[in-house]
Parts: structure tokens; sequence; C-alpha cells
């Protein structure tokens, strides 16, 4: 039996896994992590709402459930936007 040939990838920016420690996502072919210590917006959020990531634009990742945009160079390089939110710790 043969496989039916593999389409476009529809989908150039897919979220593959969610840990304690951030969300993995492979973005055109490319591996990134995004950690909740630089990307807090994440923690809380739902996985429904994680897995929801559009892309429109070649270097824009954007969540419309979260409101959040992020630019990939952010992802790649978070250590050059050491602006982070403070969001409040609500235990």
């Amino acid at each position: 039996m043969k496989s039916a040939k593999l389409g476009n990838n529809t989908f150039p920016a897919e979220v593959t896994n969610i840990s304690c420690n951030g969300i993995w996502m492979l973005i055109d072919e490319q591996e990134m992590f995004l950690s909740f210590e630089y990307f807090p917006w994440f923690q809380e959020a739902s996985i429904k709402k994680i897995l929801h990531v559009e892309m429109p634009s070649a270097n824009h990742l954007y969540w419309p459930e979260l409101d959040i945009d992020l630019d990939i160079n952010s992802v790649l390089y978070p250590e050059n936007y050491p602006l982070v939110s403070q969001m409040k710790n609500e235990q």
C-alpha cells in the first residue's frame, strides 16, 4: 500500500508540544521553544487557546483567543527583547 502524496504545508506555524517549561513549535520546518520565563502570557492559558496559532505574515505569530502577537525574532532571540509582562501571580 502506498501513502498518498503529501500536500503543501498549510500550517506554517504549529504547536507540537506543551511542557511545564514552555511551548515547542514548528515554524516553517524550524523547531522553536517559547519558554514561559520569556513568554509568561501562555503559562496559565488553556491548551486549546495555545494550539490556535495563526501566522498572518512571514515573521508574525498571532494567538487570536489570547490576543498575543509575537515577532518570530522575539522567539528566536528572546534575550534581545528584555521587556516581558509583569503579570501578577494570582494564587
